[in-house]
């Protein structure tokens, strides 16, 4: 009888480590159980957890909605996990984060810090990609969506603007979005993100 040999868990992705110990410091600053800030964000203490101990990569949507929470955006978020701000960022070292369930590949353009209002990121969304967000992570956040390459859709407040290659949509988000890849080819865009 012969017995497989089990395979070691993969390590957890370093950006994943640094971005799980930074969403149990900020929980931990408020003083909040993993119970409380289920109540507070909609999602389940047991997906916080596996977040928190890096044992799953989180998606989109979960980080959206503890950015609410946390009153910050997804690029601040994301900055915090870097060691140190800089002035220059080049492209080779510009942070990429990817959701894998949903085909989203975020780029953090800007270099990251915490004094400013205003971000870069570029975003890319496979052919058929959709991610829905349930609601801003800061309420009134201003978006430039500027598509760079393909046809996207972006739905907020009920009205769906369907862009194309060159085309620009600028909105104050203070309920659900979605973002749709509309096209046959990945879509990618420009995000300009600014705090109001």
């Amino acid at each position: 009888m012969s017995h497989a040999a089990a395979r070691p868990a993969a390590p957890p992705d370093p950006v994943d480590t640094r971005l799980g110990a930074r969403l149990a410091e900020l929980r931990a600053a408020r003083g909040w159980s993993l119970g409380e800030l289920a109540e507070r964000s909609g999602v389940s203490r047991s997906t916080l957890s596996r977040a928190e101990r890096a044992e799953t990569s989180p998606t989109a949507s979960l980080l959206n909605r503890l950015c609410a929470v946390y009153g910050r955006t997804m690029s601040q978020l994301l900055s915090e996990v870097e060691t140190e701000p800089a002035l220059l960022l080049r492209a080779a070292d510009q942070p990429r984060w990817q959701d894998r369930a949903s085909g989203f590949v975020r780029r953090s353009v800007s270099p990251p810090h915490p004094g400013l209002r205003g971000e870069l990121v570029e975003g890319r969304l496979t052919a058929g990609a959709d991610i829905a967000y349930d609601r801003p992570p800061v309420p009134g956040l201003e978006q430039h969506i500027w598509v760079l390459d393909g046809e996207l859709e972006v739905t907020a407040q009920d009205v769906t603007h369907r862009l194309e290659t060159g085309d620009c949509l600028r909105l104050r988000v203070w309920g659900p979005t979605r973002f749709r890849c509309a096209g046959p080819a990945e879509a990618r865009y420009a995000l300009v993100v600014v705090l109001p």
